[in-house]
C-alpha cells in the first residue's frame, strides 16, 4: 500500500497489485492445457514450438521446458515442487513476465564468424579514452575498461609526445583534456580486451608522432611487450582479403591513422587546395580558405589515408622492400588505402588488397545522395569508417542508419554519450550474442546486384507488435519518484528505425495511476528492409505540467526477435540495466513475409508511414 500526501489535511493511498495474465496468455494456457488447471511439460514444449516458434524436434526444447517447469516451482512453490511437476496459469504467467526464462532474443552467437571482417558490422568507438566532453573532460582507461565490458570491438586512441619528448601520452590534440599514459591505457585494453566477446580487439592509433621516429619505435615496442603473441600482423604488407573474425578470437589488431604533419608535408610539396581537413580540424583549427564548398565536403580521409613514412614514400603500393620499413609499421595489419582524388575515386574497389577508409558523417550523408551503390560496392570487400562530426562538443553522436543501410562496417560513436542515437547502436549489437560482430545481410553483399539504399523498395516484411503490460517500476523506484501525489501514469512508444521508408513511431494511450500498466494495444509496422529494422521501445509517464518523465527504453533488431510472447527487459539512458533490474514490458511479436500478411489487413489499409 503506498500513500500520497494530497494536502496538509489527508492522504490518498494507492495498493500496489500484480495484474492479470493477459487474455492471450489466458487463451493460451486453456487450449495448451486441454483445458485443465495445470500445464505439464509436455504441454508447455508444444506452446512454445506452435506459439514461440521454438524448433519442433529439437532435444533443446523439451530440455528447456523442462527446466522452465523447475526454475518456476522452485522459485514459486518450494514445497510444491516435491508434489506436483507441472504450472498453473498464474505459473505460467511468471514464466512469460520472466527475462531470463522467456527473452525477445537468442543471447548466443550464431552467425558464421568465418567470412572477412568486411562483411561484418563492428562495435565501434569514438575518442575512447574521454571521460566526458571533447573539449575538457579527463583522458582515462576507464571509458576504455567500460566500452570493452560492453563488447565493443573497436578503441580509438589519440597519441601524442609528452611535454618532455620521451614518452607517449593519449590526449584529445589541441584541447584542454588531461593526458593518461599509452602504456597504461594498452595494459587495460589487454586485461580486458575478452571480457564481453572472444572476438578480436581493433585499435585505431591516430599518430601524432611523425618526426618523433625514437617515440614511433618505443610504441612498437609496447604493443609488442603488452600484447606479445595476441598482436595479429600479416606476413605480407598488403592483405588481399580481410581475415575473419574466428580466425582472429582472442587477437588485437593494430589499425593507423597517420601523422598530421604528412599532410602540411604534403602541403609544401604541392597546392594547398590539395590539403584534406580531419575531424578535429573542423574545431580545432582554422579552415583553409582556398577550400571550396564543394572540395570541403567530400571525403575527409582524416589522416588515415596518407602513409606512415615521413619521407613521402607510396605506402600504398605492395612493395617487397617495403619489409625494411620500421618494426612500428610492420604491426599494422589494417593498412588504409591513400586518395586518390574525390570520393568517388576513393571507393574504387582494387582486385589485389583490402583498405580502410574514412569518412565524416556529413561526408556520407553528401556521398549517399549520388554515389549510394559505389559506397555498398566499396564495403563488401573493404572497410568504410564514419566519424562524428567535430562540432559534437558533448560527445553526442548521429544516426547510425544511414551507415549501415551503405554497408559501413565502422560507425564510430561516443560511448560516454548517451541519447536516442547511442541506443539504436545499442540495440544494433545486441544481435549475435553480443559479441560485437553483427554478420551484414545478404542484400548488401550481392556482387551481382548491388543494393540501392535510395532504390523504392516494396514491403517485404510485415512486424506486428502487441504491447500487453508492464511491471517491476515499484522495485526500482522511489514511490514518489513520477508523481508526488499519486502512482504514474506510464504510456509506451514503439517505433521503427532503419530504412527511411520503414521509419515510424506510434503511442499507446496513458494508463493513469497505476504501477503496473495494462494496455492490450498492437501495431502493426510494414518494413521493406527488414534485414536492418530496429525496433525502438520506450516508455514514459505523462506530466501535465512538466515534460513527460523518462522510464525505460529498448531497442531490439527486427531479424532477431524471437516470435510470440515474450518478456522485454528495459534499460535506463545510458543503455545500462543495473538501476531498472526489475522493469519490463509483456510483448508479442509476430513477424511475416508480406504476401502473408495480405489476408490480415490489405496494403491499401495499411497505415502510413511516417
Amino acid at each position: 500500500m503506498g500513500s500520497y500526501r494530497v494536502c496538509m489535511c489527508f492522504t490518498r493511498k494507492f495498493r500496489v497489485t500484480e495484474a492479470e495474465p493477459p487474455a492471450d496468455a489466458k487463451a493460451a494456457f486453456l487450449k495448451y492445457a486441454d483445458g485443465g488447471a495445470q500445464m505439464s511439460v509436455d504441454q508447455l514444449r508444444r506452446f512454445m514450438v506452435e506459439v514461440q516458434g521454438e524448433a519442433e524436434d529439437d532435444a533443446a526444447t523439451a530440455a528447456a521446458a523442462e527446466n522452465i517447469v523447475q526454475q518456476i516451482l522452485q522459485k514459486r512453490h518450494h514445497i510444491a515442487k516435491f508434489t506436483r511437476h507441472a504450472l498453473t496459469l498464474e505459473d505460467f504467467h511468471h514464466y512469460l513476465f520472466s527475462a531470463d526464462l522467456n527473452p525477445p532474443m537468442n543471447n548466443k552467437v550464431h552467425q558464421d564468424m568465418t567470412a572477412p571482417l568486411s562483411h561484418f558490422f563492428i562495435f565501434t568507438g569514438h575518442n575512447s579514452y574521454l571521460t566526458g566532453n571533447q573539449l575538457t573532460s579527463d583522458c582515462s582507461d576507464v571509458p576504455i575498461i567500460k566500452a570493452l565490458q560492453k563488447g565493443v570491438r573497436v578503441i580509438e586512441l589519440d597519441i601524442w609526445p609528452n611535454s618532455s619528448k620521451d614518452d607517449v601520452h593519449v590526449l584529445h590534440g589541441r584541447t584542454v583534456t588531461a593526458p593518461v599514459d599509452l602504456l597504461k591505457c594498452l595494459k587495460s585494453i589487454k586485461e580486458h580486451a575478452f571480457s564481453a566477446s572472444p572476438y578480436p580487439v581493433i585499435i585505431t592509433l591516430e599518430d601524432h608522432l611523425t618526426h618523433e621516429r625514437d617515440l614511433q619505435a618505443k610504441v612498437a615496442q609496447m604493443l609488442s611487450q603488452v600484447f606479445g603473441t595476441m598482436l595479429f600482423y600479416p606476413e605480407t604488407d598488403c592483405l588481399k582479403e580481410f581475415p575473419s573474425p574466428e580466425e582472429l578470437k582472442h587477437r588485437v589488431i593494430i589499425s593507423t591513422k597517420p601523422p598530421k604533419e604528412y599532410l602540411e608535408a604534403q602541403n609544401t610539396k604541392g597546392s594547398d587546395s590539395l590539403r584534406r581537413k580531419d575531424s578535429e580540424d573542423d574545431v580545432w583549427g582554422t579552415e583553409p580558405s582556398c577550400l571550396t564548398a564543394g572540395q570541403e565536403d567530400e571525403v575527409k580521409i582524416d589522416n588515415e589515408m596518407t602513409d606512415l613514412n615521413p619521407n613521402n614514400e607510396d605506402d600504398d603500393e605492395c612493395d617487397p622492400g617495403s619489409r625494411e620499413a620500421p618494426e612500428y609499421k610492420r604491426l599494422i595489419a589494417i593498412h588504409a588505402g591513400k586518395p586518390r582524388g574525390g570520393m568517388k575515386e576513393s571507393l574504387k574497389v582494387e582486385g589485389d588488397k583490402v583498405r580502410r577508409l574514412s569518412v565524416s558523417e556529413q561526408a556520407l550523408e553528401k556521398a549517399a545522395e549520388s554515389l549510394g551503390t559505389d559506397i555498398v560496392r566499396f564495403t563488401q570487400k573493404n572497410i568504410l569508417r564514419v566519424y562524428p562530426k567535430g562540432t559534437r562538443f558533448n560527445s553526442s553522436n548521429y544516426k547510425p542508419q544511414v551507415g549501415w543501410l551503405h554497408g559501413a562496417q565502422m560507425i564510430a560513436f561516443n560511448m560516454q554519450g548517451y541519447g536516442r542515437s547511442l541506443w539504436l547502436m545499442q540495440g544494433m549489437f545486441r544481435a549475435n550474442g553480443g559479441c560485437g560482430f553483427v554478420k551484414k545481410p545478404d542484400i548488401l553483399m550481392n556482387a551481382n546486384v548491388i543494393f540501392d539504399p535510395k532504390a523504392k523498395a516494396p514491403v517485404k516484411k510485415t512486424l506486428k507488435v502487441k504491447v500487453y503490460m508492464g511491471d517491476g517500476w515499484h522495485m526500482d523506484f522511489k514511490q514518489t519518484h513520477f508523481d508526488s501525489y499519486s502512482p504514474p501514469d506510464f504510456y509506451v512508444r514503439v517505433g521503427i528505425a532503419g530504412a527511411p521508408a520503414d521509419e515510424t513511431m506510434k503511442k499507446t494511450k496513458t494508463i493513469e495511476d497505476n504501477w503496473s500498466p495494462v494496455w492490450e494495444e498492437e501495431f502493426t509496422f510494414p518494413l521493406t528492409v527488414p534485414e536492418l529494422a530496429l525496433l525502438r521501445i520506450e516508455v514514459h509517464e505523462h506530466d501535465m505540467s512538466e515534460k513527460d518523465d523518462f522510464a525505460g527504453q529498448t531497442c531490439l533488431p527486427v531479424a532477431e526477435l524471437r516470435p510470440g510472447i515474450r518478456s522485454v527487459p528495459l534499460c535506463d539512458r545510458r543503455g545500462e540495466r543495473e538501476k531498472l533490474k526489475s522493469v519490463r514490458l509483456l510483448m508479442r511479436f509476430d513477424i511475416h513475409d508480406h504476401h502473408d500478411a495480405d489476408h490480415l489487413r490489405s496494403h491499401a489499409s495499411c497505415e502510413k508511414v511516417l
